[in-house]
């Protein structure tokens, strides 16, 4: 009994929520095009992906061409199949010219139950 018990908490903990931001520059001459590409693949994701719990994108307003994107998913499983889907691969096609830097930070929730309210 307890074997099962330990094996099923086991399995709750690996399937935690995963968290991370992107932190990327843009080029400043192709920065409407690039939002435009990240808006369309952001909204597909979060529309069609139930493994995606929510990608939210800001710029900076002191420099616009600096991009965070903060990507939670419902796994690390739910995450590897995003980078696999047409709609994401679309994304790093078109965007690829475009992105002067990336850097990927891995993040640990605190709160994350609690639900945005966008107004």
């Amino acid at each position: 009994m307890l074997a099962v018990l330990s094996l099923g908490i086991a399995t709750a903990q690996d399937s935690k929520p995963m968290v991370r931001m992107a932190k990327i520059v843009v080029d400043s001459a192709q920065l409407e095009k690039y939002r435009a590409a990240l808006k369309e693949g952001i909204e597909t994701a979060v529309r069609v992906e139930p493994g995606v719990l929510t990608l939210y994108a800001v710029y900076e307003k002191d420099h616009p061409t600096h991009v965070t994107v903060l990507e939670v998913y419902a796994d690390e499983q739910a995450y590897k199949t995003h980078l696999q889907t047409p709609h994401f691969k679309k994304y790093k096609n078109t965007t690829m010219g475009m992105v002067r830097s990336l850097e990927l930070v891995e993040m640990e929730a605190i709160g994350l139950e609690a639900k945005a309210k966008v107004h």
